[in-house]
């Protein structure tokens, strides 16, 4: 029965939420530890005087896999979480004074495309669409949708496929591709960023990252209330069915006995475990975190080389200058020299900076303060001088014509290595393992560790980073934990379920599964 075989989730981030629900509706024992006071992980959020602003992941795409976890533990996505569409996907503004929307209406943003760079480039933007269209189609079953990515499995599909295969281009980089697919540099300058979505450089991550801009174009959504509510719903949905939330524990280690985890020990006590999902970056196992047997769980490439961290501001204040959309870039005047800074862990002198405002996309611009996150791209493991850094985002955005009122200080500033303390041992990487190289993809853990009865899930795991690939790990994490479970008959230890055995931090109490909606 698997209510009898305790699994204890290291990891409130989006991929142990998701899991934690997901096993629990399929009637698992289940406890969340998360060292911080709240779920979310990366997904969170730091106060203002215009209350809570977004610091962390700021849209919502593939809406249809948060829709299809809603209804697999029997709920409607739309009960629960208000989406709203966003009209323009994005806002970009270069140095020379060009502007262009992309917008949810894709005839629109060709249209854009022709009046920013002519007719030309509306031709390349059009083919460039339709070959990421083929490369998601084409790859969204074989590499998101499947469990773990096999080099055999992906050559097959290949081979039946040779045209898909060409639109890869699976010996160059993304903005090798881009090069050669527009004749307007800015465009290839624009969907070069891309890379940045999963932690890479355009000039080291394969082709194939070209698909995201697909992903993208499907639909951006906003979350009525802020991206935080994500996270609130599925903890909540996962208490409704039985799961437990120890709040402030921090896991120092997994105890073992007969080859598989026995027991998972905190800051405050134990907590009775045969099986561990750890929803955290794969270098934090490497690096010793969970205990030394738990460093043999994945090999060195599954951490390394470190993905692109990133300096976020987060903070609420007036704004003037050229219109802001919901979510608004401002590019560097040569991306080349921003990319090779950050290769050489310096922070670019012109860096391209993304603005959210939290409070624009739907109705009027608000008039008076409002929310704003600005993030700048980062090396990781590296010491940010914060009094450089605010002053090279400020005349960055001044250079553009856009004030700020006041202008957040160094306070409202996020760093790598503040990240890092954030996610232990992650060296202030967003994403984990970094997509450089074309073999990134295969270097990159699935649900399975080498450890019986431990597994991984969340943005560092197959299928990678991001809201949607994080919730897509989930899936597959608790598919190979079911799946384990019921090809193998382990007793349950003498043990209260869901417990700590010493001062327990806050904990959520467990509903009774007759009680649970």
């Amino acid at each position: 029965m698997v209510t009898q075989h305790p699994i204890v989730i290291v990891g409130a981030g989006i991929g142990g939420l998701a899991a934690a629900l997901r096993l629990a509706y399929a009637g698992c024992d289940v406890t969340v530890l998360e060292r911080h006071a709240t779920p979310g992980g990366k997904l969170r959020t730091t106060p203002s005087s215009a209350g809570p602003v977004d610091a962390g992941p700021t849209v919502l795409t593939l809406r249809p896999v948060f829709e299809a976890l809603f209804a697999d533990v029997g709920e409607r996505l739309e009960d629960h979480l208000t989406l709203q569409a966003d009209a323009v996907l994005a806002r970009h503004y270069w140095p020379d004074g060009t502007g262009l929307d992309l917008c949810a209406d894709h005839a629109q943003s060709a249209a854009n495309v022709e009046v920013a760079f002519g007719a030309r480039a509306r031709s390349d933007f059009l083919a460039f669409s339709a070959r990421a269209k083929r490369l998601f189609e084409g790859f969204d079953a074989p590499v998101m949708q499947a469990p773990s990515l096999r080099l055999s499995a992906l050559t097959r599909h290949a081979l039946r496929n040779p045209a898909l295969a060409l639109s890869a281009a699976p010996m160059r980089t993304l903005a090798g591709l881009l090069r050669n697919a527009f004749s307007e540099p800015r465009l290839a300058q624009l969907f070069g960023r891309y890379a940045t979505y999963v932690g890479g450089s355009p000039y080291a991550a394969p082709a194939l990252l070209a698909l995201i801009w697909h992903a993208e174009r499907s639909g951006v959504w906003r979350i009525e209330g802020g991206m935080h509510r994500l996270a609130s719903v599925l903890e909540a949905l996962a208490k409704a069915r039985g799961a437990v939330f120890h709040y402030g524990a921090h896991v120092t280690g997994i105890g073992w006995e007969s080859d598989r985890p026995a027991r998972v020990t905190t800051s405050a006590g134990t907590v009775p475990a045969r099986t561990v999902l750890f929803n955290g970056d794969p270098n934090a196992l490497l690096a010793g975190a969970l205990g030394k047997r738990a460093m043999a769980a994945v090999p060195p490439k599954a951490a390394q080389p470190r993905s692109l961290s990133a300096n976020v501001l987060s903070f609420a204040a007036r704004v003037e200058g050229p219109p802001l959309a919901h979510h608004t870039v401002f590019f560097s005047a040569d991306p080349r020299a921003e990319f090779d800074a950050l290769a050489k862990g310096r922070m670019p002198e012109d860096p391209t900076l993304y603005i959210c405002a939290q409070d624009r996309g739907g109705g009027p611009s608000p008039c008076g303060i409002e929310r704003f996150e600005i993030i700048a791209n980062a090396a990781p493991g590296t010491k940010t001088d914060k009094t450089l850094c605010r002053q090279i985002i400020l005349t960055t955005l001044r250079r553009f014509g856009l004030s700020l009122h006041p202008a957040p200080g160094e306070d409202h500033l996020t760093t790598p290595e503040m990240f890092d303390t954030l996610s232990p041992h992650s060296r202030g990487s967003l994403y984990g393992r970094s997509p450089q190289g074309m073999m990134a993809a295969f270097a990159r853990p699935a649900a399975r560790s080498r450890l019986p009865g431990l597994y991984l899930v969340g943005g560092s795991a197959h299928p990678g980073a991001g809201l949607p690939m994080a919730t897509l790990s989930a899936r597959h994490a608790a598919e190979a934990i079911l799946t384990d479970l019921t090809s193998t008959s382990i007793s349950r230890p003498a043990a209260m379920r869901g417990g700590i055995s010493t001062g327990s931090p806050t904990a959520a109490q467990r509903r009774s599964r007759s009680s649970a909606s």
